[in-house]
Order: structure tokens, then C-alpha cells, then sequence
């Protein structure tokens, strides 16, 4: 398993745009084989501020992500909506086990 959270700010007037775009991109991408989940998130203190989670199954599988239609849709369409360029940490897993991460919505 390799966990992602990618950090993103965003400019305040496109909020709404950035989410309608990236839970599109959510949606999709939990239909690959190779993410267990993918979750959008927004800073209750900062609304421009959002965190990606995204769980893969291989460390091969964020490579595949990135060549999906729906990932470069989204790439494209937030690339001019971010206050700043996007940073992202990885993780190892340590709990729950693999079947823990299961996506709750297919």
C-alpha cells in the first residue's frame, strides 16, 4: 500500500469549480483496480485548502493513475485554479490492513 496526500490551495473564487472538478476525478479514479480509495478533503479553518488522499494498492499504481483520460481532464482543468503548485507526501501503511482501505463507493 502507498498513501498519498497531496496538499492543494486553491484560489478562493474557483472553490467550487476546483471541487465539481476534483470529485469528478474521485469518482473516476476510484474505478481503477489499482486505488483502494481516493478521498477529497477541505480545510474547515481555510476553504481554499484541500487534501487528496489517495490510496494505491503498488507503488506502480500512481504512475497508471496519471495515465488515465479522467486524471489528465483534471490535471488540465485545475492546472489555472491553484494559488500555488500542489506538493504531495508519501506513506507507508501501518493500520488497518489492506482490506481496511477498501473504497466505500464503486
Amino acid at each position: 500500500m502507498l498513501i498519498v496526500h497531496v496538499d492543494v490551495n486553491v484560489k478562493p473564487e474557483v472553490v467550487d469549480a476546483f471541487i465539481a472538478a476534483t470529485v469528478e476525478n474521485a469518482r473516476n479514479s476510484i474505478q481503477e483496480p489499482g486505488i483502494a480509495r481516493f478521498d477529497v478533503i477541505q480545510d474547515q479553518a481555510d476553504p481554499t485548502h484541500f487534501v487528496l488522499v489517495e490510496v494505491y494498492r503498488t507503488a506502480d499504481d500512481p504512475a497508471r493513475h496519471k495515465e488515465t483520460a479522467h486524471y489528465a481532464t483534471w490535471r488540465d482543468t485545475v492546472a489555472e485554479m491553484m494559488a500555488r503548485p500542489r506538493t504531495s507526501v508519501k506513506y507507508g501503511n501501518c493500520f488497518p490492513g489492506e482490506d481496511g482501505w477498501e473504497a466505500t463507493v464503486r
